[in-house]
């Protein structure tokens, strides 16, 4: 790989999606701030060079986070300060209206909001429903001894656990989950390896319903999630627009449920391959948030993000000019050896595993990483409580020396298309644990 690594294209080519970690330790291994030759875009594969890049948002602007040199920048980047151009162009860019790509002040204003709808509070009363919407989910999942478990319990599991953060009405619960459970799994959309462009705002649907949820509890407060939304102030003490608030609610629940759909999929890949370590978690359940934190540690969801450098500057002792486009690739900082001892190797022990980087760190860190720990945890639990085995399917997926497993064609993403599953349920209905 380190011969030939030059040749290949991280963000075009389809050889690299099943497994980009050999091509991501190889440009490490060249050095952690490095150039690669397709595109222009300085890849930060080590751990404390990605950490900061990170914490520098004076620096560097988040404005291209989720498109990184597609479609590139509308104007040429002359000049050794673009902080005056990206304010100029941002509206321009894809996704400029979402949390990922804003920079302060605006960004500080709009995580305010957000992080008023998910407080410790909030996040603990959505805690404990989290096992009763698991099973509820379970309830049909595990009645065949098989299925697809991303679209048969984690992606509903996760849509139910938001909706229920944000209040969304169980009479609308069917049609979020016929709308967002149908959603493109296998090309196009986010950071595509194909051609496929970016449509501004890709979330039409849930602009939609959390416009109308806003407008109606404005008109008619409630004692309810939804209203407390409608009348959030910003962290000055200004109401804002209705757009700004549906757009803090439509980004946590799309990108809250995508994540932790990808968390759980590789989770329960691991636990379905490795018959030592499933029973070890189901000996001891005091080791599955450690788990749940290698897991992300080995398979970050976020592959990574893009910053643009405003001005001159350097990282890891490279020279940064102004207008260079930088991949801070968590997936690959999260395997750096100087950091992590066999960086390579699945350690559910590991002592240090929480110190990836899956969530990002500085302002950008993700605000819902509690609530996908706890998703993590909770689904975790509870299907292995209602499971007394848990397999791959040789039939889907091919027998244990000759797997077949498909990825999500991006290079922003890390997650499974599919994963089937053959289980066998425990004897234990959920009435008569509670019941014990």
């Amino acid at each position: 790989m380190t011969n030939d690594f030059e040749a290949m294209d991280y963000f075009r080519d389809d050889a690299l999606v099943a497994d980009p970690y050999p091509y991501l330790d190889a440009l490490r291994e060249q050095c952690p701030v490095r150039r690669e030759s397709h595109h222009d875009v300085l890849m930060v594969t080590g751990y404390d060079e990605a950490v900061e890049v990170f914490h520098d948002a004076k620096t560097f602007s988040s404005c291209i986070a989720v498109t990184g040199p597609f479609p590139g920048f509308p104007v040429p980047l002359v000049g050794d300060d673009l902080t005056e151009l990206i304010e100029q162009h941002r509206d321009e860019l894809p996704m400029s209206d979402q949390l990922p790509t804003m920079d302060p002040p605006t960004h500080t204003d709009h995580r305010g909001l957000l992080m008023r709808l998910i407080t410790p509070k909030r996040l603990k009363e959505n805690e404990e429903s989290m096992a009763r919407l698991a099973d509820r989910v379970l309830d049909t999942f595990l009645a065949d001894g098989e299925g697809e478990f991303i679209s048969g319990f984690a992606g509903p599991f996760t849509l139910l656990v938001i909706a229920d953060l944000l209040g969304v009405p169980e009479e609308d619960l069917g049609e979020f989950l016929e709308r967002m459970q149908h959603r493109p799994q296998s090309a196009g959309g986010l950071g595509s390896t194909g051609d496929d462009t970016l449509a501004h705002s890709p979330m039409e649907f849930l602009y939609e319903r959390f416009a109308a949820y806003i407008e109606d509890r404005r008109r008619e407060p409630r004692d309810d999630v939804l209203t407390g939304l409608a009348t959030a102030t910003f962290p000055d003490g200004s109401i804002p627009e209705v757009g700004d608030a549906v757009r803090v609610a439509a980004n946590l629940f799309s990108a809250g449920q995508e994540t932790t759909v990808r968390l759980l999929s590789s989770a329960f890949k691991l636990i379905a391959e490795d018959p030592e370590l499933q029973r070890l978690l189901r000996g001891d359940r005091t080791r599955v948030p450690n788990f749940v934190e290698e897991t992300l540690r080995m398979e970050s969801p976020i592959k990574g993000d893009f910053r643009l450098a405003r001005v001159p500057t350097t990282v890891g002792g490279v020279d940064v000019p102004a207008g260079t486009t930088l991949m801070v690739v968590n997936g690959a900082a999260n395997r750096d050896p100087r950091r992590f001892e066999d960086p390579g190797t699945f350690d559910p022990a590991r002592t240090n595993a929480r110190q990836h980087l899956a969530f990002g760190r500085g302002i950008h860190a993700c605000p819902g990483a509690p609530l996908a720990r706890a998703e993590g945890r909770v689904g975790i639990e509870r299907l292995l409580d209602r499971t007394s085995d848990i397999r791959i399917s040789e039939r889907v997926h091919g027998p244990d020396d000759a797997r077949r497993f498909q990825y999500l064609p991006t290079f922003i993403l890390r997650g499974l298309t599919h994963l089937n599953l053959d289980i066998t349920p425990a004897d234990i209905t959920p009435a008569e644990e509670t019941a014990r």
